[in-house]
């Protein structure tokens, strides 16, 4: 029988495993343990099963930014492209060590020091670890359950000034059940040695599941540019930290903004549309009671208000 099958005919292994991939891989932020549970009951054929976990998994892991503890206990790595040596190994920066990873488990399994080649020069690293530790300073501040990172992209073995790198950041802060909240932002810096300018972009990227009295998912981000001047390691990474945190918190602010004025919005476009009364009353329980869990979630994560006027968009806009 071929993969694809005539209509009535039973699904080829193939094509189930290529289903449970879509369903683990699209599992809200948190909740892929829950969700492979009912996919193997489901599928029946363990075989079929690992196959699809064995896919769907790292790439899960790597596209929320999952941070795992150390065996060691010095710390948390994050699971991300950056870091990735090869399928099961991965880079810690901050610790220079090499952590092997079951992807499956969500656990570090061992642990080893890094190579040499595996590191950035002397030069470079008194870069990276002068924002690593700015940047730390802002997570722990604004996301009390939050774990950043900071790799070297480019340029890694330059031995002094004068020539170009690359730095890229990861920040990845969860709340879990009911109330699910995650917060991943990835930021790329670019030190351009003969201008003495360092260009900044980053992707800010919040999901949200609220599913205890109903089923109501966010997933929204944004993009964001920026740029500020070379100086020293210390310098730099001072006015870089303070610009993630400018572009972070402002985005925060606006979507709790949006939370809050959504009900109003919801119920109008309700009317307009003529639903009955015991329909709107139920979907506006669900609304906003998810709206005053994810403001409360912002609070917490967040570093405030701005009192500016936020520059970004409203995700819920109906206009």
């Amino acid at each position: 029988m071929s993969d694809q099958g005539g209509a009535g005919d039973p699904l080829s292994d193939s094509q189930k495993k290529e289903i449970a991939v879509w369903f683990l891989s699209n599992a809200p932020a948190g909740e892929i343990h829950y969700v492979a549970k009912d996919v193997r009951a489901l599928l029946g054929d363990d075989a079929v099963y690992e196959a699809a976990a064995e896919e769907a998994f790292p790439e899960y892991n790597k596209a929320h930014l999952v941070s795992l503890e150390l065996p060691d206990r010095s710390g948390d790595i994050v699971i991300t492209t950056y870091g990735e040596l090869d399928k099961n190994n991965y880079l810690d920066p901050r610790t220079a060590q090499v952590a092997t990873v079951d992807h499956i488990k969500q656990t570090c399994t061992k642990l080893r020091p890094a190579a040499d080649e595996e590191l950035p020069s002397a030069y470079i690293e008194e870069f990276r670890s002068a924002l690593d530790v700015e940047l730390s300073k802002y997570v722990a501040e604004a996301y009390p359950k939050g774990v950043c990172a900071v790799y070297c992209t480019g340029g890694k073995d330059i031995e002094g000034p004068g020539a170009d790198f690359g730095f890229a950041v990861v920040i990845s802060a969860t709340k879990r059940s009911p109330q699910n909240f995650c917060w991943r932002s990835i930021w790329t810096m670019e030190f351009n040695y003969e201008l003495q300018f360092v260009d900044i972009k980053g992707k800010i990227q919040v999901d949200a599941h609220y599913f205890e009295e109903g089923n109501v998912q966010l997933d929204t981000n944004i993009d964001c540019k920026d740029s500020t001047i070379m100086q020293s390691p210390d310098d730099s990474a001072v006015s870089i930290a303070s610009i993630i945190r400018h572009h972070e918190s402002e985005y925060l602010s606006s979507l709790e903004e949006s939370y809050l004025n959504l009900s109003d919005a919801t119920f109008k476009v309700g009317r307009n549309g003529q639903f009955s009364c015991s329909a709107i009353s139920s979907l506006l329980h669900v609304l906003l009671t998810f709206c005053l869990t994810i403001a409360e979630a912002a609070h917490n994560f967040g570093t405030g208000s701005s009192e500016e006027t936020s520059s970004y968009p409203n995700p819920f806009s109906m206009a």
